[in-house]
């Protein structure tokens, strides 16, 4: 790890990126929360109070730093509002990047790669993510002959198009090839305290010399910006997002994490927690022997190292129920009480397609018995209590379904 040195506004640690190069600061400005609209807009009608607040964010994230900004074409208007306020701050150390999804048709996903960068509003985007290679034909429609990532190459050699990754929310199986394909420079993927799945894709990353962007750790790490009372004692002296941020950033695999802002001040919490990097061994030790010490007292020993043992996939799973993730989900709520986060996640279950596959239980004594249960949990040594588990969290959970914010 480096520091930026000889300006006291580019005080916070850089990695180097992997491969690119780049020196990355540990913090990146995610544009996924400030901008007006989840859907595109006519440019009449974004107001000039949202864009106001976007230029101070991006301002105030330059000057502490954060010079990479990090968006994607189906955020709705963050493209064309960020792109609007960039030509406004300086910022020499920018850099930018965008996420396109894949498509069957190569020439969709260039003309939405068209749109990108005339919204920008930039001459070039310095990182370029496919976004969002799920399931294995999003990984064909990228790499195979012909396909979109043919598309990106003419862009790089026209000097339109930097360094090249991918975005993942898919089984750590594919992520894994995908990685080893050696046609990309960096993945975004998740890994966050609450959930380490991704440990073998990180490693994978890393041993290909990828830069390794964290997507969303303060949201998908666990509603860390609305934590519960337990979870706020557990973490004291540090706040949930500076612990997760600490605990993310220990492992100098991390390159840099996504803040997402919707204002200036969101950005103040993630800084203290950089401000505290020369000691974060010490901070987040005993944080964390704290938080495991409070799992094993409410769920068990026996539970905790063997609850997924055994578990069938959603798709081999009567109603698609997503056992291990709702399973996981009972496991946060028990521990931490993290019922934010969980009837957020229960509710996007059926809901989130590609992104975030199966459904919840609440088909459960409805579509899907218990004997439907217990025939797909043979190897599972919690066959009986499972089914339990399950209707409580639909007890508690349930009823409330939401769909994606974005959806492609």
């Amino acid at each position: 790890m480096t520091r930026n040195q000889g300006s006291k506004n580019h005080s916070i640690p850089f990695r180097r990126f992997g491969r690119t190069e780049i020196q990355m600061p540990v913090l990146s400005l995610g544009g996924m929360r400030f901008q007006q609209s989840w859907k595109d807009l006519d440019p009449k009608e974004i107001n000039n109070e949202q864009q106001d607040i976007l230029h101070k964010t991006i301002r105030h994230a330059s000057q502490k730093g954060l010079h990479h900004i990090e968006t994607a074409r189906h955020y709705g208007t963050s493209e064309l509002q960020i792109g609007w306020a960039l030509g406004k701050i300086d910022d020499p150390k920018r850099i930018l990047q965008t996420k396109i999804p894949p498509n069957n048709d190569p020439s969709i996903f260039e003309q939405e790669l068209e749109l990108s960068l005339s919204r920008l509003g930039s001459e070039k985007i310095d990182l370029l993510a496919i976004h969002g290679i799920n399931l294995p034909e999003h990984l064909d429609m990228t790499i195979r002959p012909n396909g979109c990532l043919d598309i990106v190459r003419r862009w790089q050699k026209n000097g339109l198009v930097g360094h090249i990754g991918f975005s993942t929310h898919a089984r750590i199986d594919l992520i894994i090839k995908t990685i080893e394909t050696g046609f990309f420079d960096y993945v975004n993927l998740h890994w966050y305290f609450i959930r380490q799945d991704n440990e073998q894709a990180i490693q994978a990353a890393n041993d290909n010399d990828m830069g390794v962007f964290i997507i969303s750790p303060t949201d998908k790490g666990g509603h860390l910006h609305t934590p519960s009372l337990k979870l706020l004692e557990l973490c004291s002296p540090l706040h949930p997002i500076e612990f997760n941020d600490l605990f993310c950033l220990n492992d100098k695999r991390i390159h840099t994490l996504s803040v997402g802002a919707s204002k200036p001040e969101d950005l103040d919490i993630h800084l203290n927690a950089v401000s505290k990097m020369d000691r974060i061994n010490g901070l987040i030790d005993i944080v964390e022997k704290r938080l495991i010490y409070a799992s094993y007292k409410t769920l068990g020993k026996s539970w905790l190292t063997t609850w997924n043992v055994g578990l069938p996939r959603w798709d081999q799973t009567p109603g698609e129920i997503n056992i291990p993730v709702l399973l996981w989900l009972n496991n946060l709520l028990e521990a931490w009480d993290m019922e934010s986060f969980a009837k957020d996640r229960y509710g996007l279950l059926g809901r989130g397609g590609h992104w975030f596959p199966g459904s919840n239980a609440d088909c459960i004594d409805c579509e899907v018995s218990e004997e439907d249960l217990k025939k797909v949990l043979l190897n599972s040594p919690w066959s009986s209590e499972i089914p339990f588990v399950l209707r409580k969290l639909k007890d508690r959970l349930g009823g409330k379904r939401r769909d994606r914010l974005w959806g492609i």
